[in-house]
């Protein structure tokens, strides 16, 4: 059964501690977003990776591809990493992925200790994929090939995929305190999913926000001023600035998109829902 790779960039920067940390909050946030999505999987990490199990794979991407910390997700057959294991998921994996007369290549990484390289992984594992499909009149390409297949051996496991799916990185919600945010425009919403993006749960004042809650299933709304509350975000543009009122607040302030025009804001806003919708 295929299972998804969930990597992470910016976390892994931290020291021992603070990493250990994040990535505990991590897992939680995954498994918050699978059980809001009504999504059963079973969620595992190590060696610097969380693998996602689940029967319905689509819907588990689309679920863990919204959870911000996540850089990338592949869906990745499993074996051993013994040689031959890794040349016959690889063989079959390729089949029906390339058409008559196509190119390929082979990208191939590892972390551990085995008998062989990187490069022989890419060697082996290539003209396993060539042989399965001779009959097609496929050739290798390692320039610019049409189809490339990825191998990626960690310890005594070995993942074979066939792309990286891109998602919004970040840190962790929960990691770097709670804001309240001010949403009542398209603005204001960007500005909130970006301290989202840096990891603050954000409490939202104002009417319900569908995009919000689909990046936070727990989300909450209210306007009360906490004592644990580290700032206030408004969605204020440059040309607004100077109406607010700083005085009237005890917290710091944090305007996200203030260097933004209203045409990137649009179009920061479309990417967002193009990702949404998978497209």
């Amino acid at each position: 059964m295929p299972i998804i790779l969930a990597r992470y960039s910016e976390i892994g920067l931290k020291s021992t501690p603070v990493r250990i940390k994040f990535e505990n909050r991590l897992r939680d946030n995954i498994i918050s977003m699978l059980a809001g999505d009504r999504v059963e999987a079973f969620v595992t990490k190590k060696d610097a990776r969380f693998y996602i199990e689940a029967e319905d794979i689509d819907a588990a991407v689309s679920s863990v591809r919204r959870v911000f910390g996540i850089s990338s997700l592949s869906v990745a057959e499993v074996c051993s990493s013994e040689m031959d294991d890794i040349c016959s998921t690889a063989a079959e994996y390729s089949l029906g992925r390339l058409k008559e007369g196509e190119s390929f290549a082979v990208r191939a990484r590892r972390e551990g200790s085995h008998r062989y390289t990187s490069m022989d992984v890419g060697r082996e594992a290539g003209s396993a994929i060539f042989l399965a499909n001779e009959s097609k009149g496929i050739k290798v390409d390692l320039t610019d090939p049409d189809v490339i297949f990825y191998v990626e051996v960690r310890n005594n496991t070995a993942f074979v995929f066939g792309s990286y799916v891109k998602c919004h990185g970040g840190l962790p919600i929960g990691t770097q305190g709670k804001v309240i945010a001010e949403v009542h425009s398209d603005r204001d919403i960007l500005s909130a999913w970006l301290m989202m993006k840096r990891g603050c749960k954000a409490i939202i004042k104002g009417d319900r926000q569908p995009l919000l809650e689909r990046y936070d299933p727990d989300i909450k709304y209210g306007a009360e001023m906490h004592t644990d509350i580290l700032g206030v975000v408004k969605g204020t543009s440059l040309a607004e600035l100077e109406e607010v009122s700083v005085s009237e607040f005890d917290v710091p302030l944090f305007f996200p998109t203030v260097g933004m025009s209203d045409e990137e804001v649009s179009s920061m806003l479309r990417m967002i829902d193009v990702a949404l919708s998978g497209r």
